[in-house]
């Protein structure tokens, strides 16, 4: 009731009634701040940031879903196969799991080395003679190479999470520095510090840094979910190669 007998008042003087600036919603703000270049601008980049990054979020989560089962299914058959031929023959199917490449690459070290050894020339004459592998160091650092590959392959991109992560909050802070400062000019214009001519400038600056944060933290959650999976698939390639020395091992030394 005071404010509405204050309002009265205004009027009966022959006062302005408060303008209606703070009106209206998070809408009609952001579109005041595009019609800014420089608010426009900033909000453009982190648009462009935060669709890249949810475009490298969603793949990269469909991409581990896809070589989780891939890489569950050539376990099974790696395990269940008496000949590592009989595990080559899959391998094209399940190309997605980063195991393949380093089956791949163990196996055809081990080849080339089968090919050059002696007791394969003797093995009709010796029935007893088996190939012999020459170098088992050989395999694990070919089993090595292939799994550092195969770990670029899935890091691929998701440092770009991590560079959005550390760079749209200040983005968003120097638009609404800049936000800020345009609105003292206009304070300092109009001659005026009251609550309608602070205020919509103020606002107008701070949806940048809104929008910087609105980018940052899926980026961060997402990256850190991200790189957690990496490590996982990183540890299953080392048990895996493992493995497959320990297989080499058995049969060919």
């Amino acid at each position: 009731m005071r404010t509405l007998g204050f309002l009265l008042a205004m009027q009966a003087d022959g006062a302005p009634a408060p303008s209606p600036a703070l009106g209206g919603g998070l809408v009609d703000i952001i579109k005041k701040s595009l019609s800014s270049p420089v608010s426009g601008f900033v909000l453009a980049v982190l648009v462009i940031f935060s669709i890249v990054s949810w475009g490298i979020i969603l793949y990269k989560l469909w991409s581990f879903n896809r070589i989780k089962a891939q890489s569950a299914r050539f376990i099974e058959i790696f395990r269940r196969s008496a000949k590592f031929s009989e595990v080559q023959a899959v391998c094209q199917s399940l190309s997605d799991s980063p195991l393949v490449g380093i089956f791949l690459a163990g196996y055809a070290e081990l080849n080339l080395q089968l090919r050059q050894s002696g007791p394969v020339a003797n093995a009709a004459t010796n029935p007893a003679a088996r190939p012999v592998l020459k170098s088992l160091v050989s395999v694990d650092r070919a089993l090595m190479r292939a799994s550092n590959v195969e770990t670029n392959k899935l890091e691929k991109h998701i440092t770009f999470l991590a560079t959005t992560a550390a760079v749209t909050p200040f983005i968003g802070l120097f638009g609404t520095v800049l936000g800020i400062v345009a609105a003292f000019q206009e304070i300092g214009a109009q001659g005026s510090t009251s609550l309608d001519v602070v205020a919509p400038g103020i606002a107008d600056a701070l949806i940048a840094t809104a929008a910087g944060l609105a980018a940052a933290i899926p980026a961060v959650y997402f990256y850190n979910l991200l790189t957690q999976r990496v490590k996982a698939l990183a540890s299953e390639m080392d048990d895996f190669s493992l493995e497959f020395l320990n297989i080499v091992e058995r049969n060919f030394t």
